[in-house]
């Protein structure tokens, strides 16, 4: 179909050369200006649709920076928190652990005193 097409105005070029011209040229005038036209129309619109979505993006980029920034701030806390239970449990643990140590010691203390006294009243004899 393009071919005949072609074809077609080749032989109308050829039959009429004045008036294939003068069409010819002013339709291949008007035809410019109005892809020229297009083309600044569709520059304009790409320009302006990568703009909001530059825009788009620099919104996006802010709220995901602050949600991640408080959900660090979030943790942190957290993590305070938890470290400070933690020295909490621990130093009443330790309290507990050297409480049976002083314990345990006067007990074993007490026992080797009393053994002591035994071995010696066993060799005396009193």
């Amino acid at each position: 179909m393009r071919i005949l097409g072609i074809v077609w105005m080749m032989v109308c070029l050829l039959a009429a050369p004045g008036f294939a011209d003068s069409g010819f040229k002013e339709g291949a005038k008007s035809l410019g200006k109005e892809i020229k036209e297009g083309a600044k129309e569709t520059g304009k619109s790409i320009k302006e649709g990568t703009q909001e979505i530059g825009k788009g993006f620099k919104e996006k980029g802010k709220e995901t920076g602050q949600a991640i920034k408080k959900g660090a701030q979030e943790t942190g806390a957290a993590i305070k928190e938890g470290a400070q239970e933690a020295g909490k449990d621990a130093q009443k643990q330790g309290r507990t652990v050297g409480e049976w140590f002083r314990d345990t010691g006067t007990k074993t203390g007490a026992a080797f005193r009393g053994m002591g006294r035994d071995i010696r009243d066993f060799f005396t004899g009193d």
